[in-house]
């Protein structure tokens, strides 16, 4: 009788280890996720960065300003560096040409992987780096536009297709 209790107390201290061991899974905000998803315009899985993806949503309509880094108005150089600094806590350098020559390993457009930077040409680029963007799936890259500010494009579209120079793995 004297070791049920003892048993007992073995199997609780027992539980409580493991239990207290255990993985916790992480907790997400659906709702927000969802609304990331419609922003952007891609499907959201459970294997997706997601704070890429609210981080990308929360610019979506920010303005272009050249030299801009913050809400009030961005430039793509500026947008792909505050994305990487709350994102995945990294300095890019400041400019389009220092992210692809410093801060990038290049890499060819089908080994793109969420996150990478894609880099374009301009019609007065004269084929030399002049936007830049962040991949995030399905052919789709958020990116600040001269035109319509922060925006998901998708890189079958005909300008992107002719302007294209490569994608970028960033640097450890």
């Amino acid at each position: 009788m004297k070791r049920a209790p003892l048993s007992l107390l073995m199997l609780a201290l027992l539980a409580g280890c493991l239990s207290s061991c255990g993985i916790k899974t992480p907790t997400f905000d659906y709702q927000t996720l969802a609304k990331a998803s419609i922003k952007l315009g891609v499907d959201i899985n459970l294997t997706d960065n997601k704070q890429l993806y609210i981080e990308a949503a929360d610019w979506i309509g920010v303005p272009y300003r050249a030299g801009g880094t913050d809400k009030q108005g961005v430039d793509c150089s500026g947008f792909t560096s505050q994305i990487y600094k709350k994102v995945y806590k990294k300095k890019l350098e400041r400019s389009t040409v220092g992210q692809m020559e410093k801060d990038s390993y290049l890499i060819s457009k089908h080994n793109l992987q969420e996150g990478d930077l894609v880099f374009f040409s301009s019609k007065r680029s004269g084929g030399e780096v002049a936007h830049v963007g962040v991949y995030l799936k399905e052919n789709k890259f958020i990116h600040a536009s001269t035109s319509g500010g922060v925006v998901v494009s998708n890189l079958k579209e005909k300008y992107y297709l002719t302007y294209w120079i490569a994608g970028g793995e960033v640097k450890k």
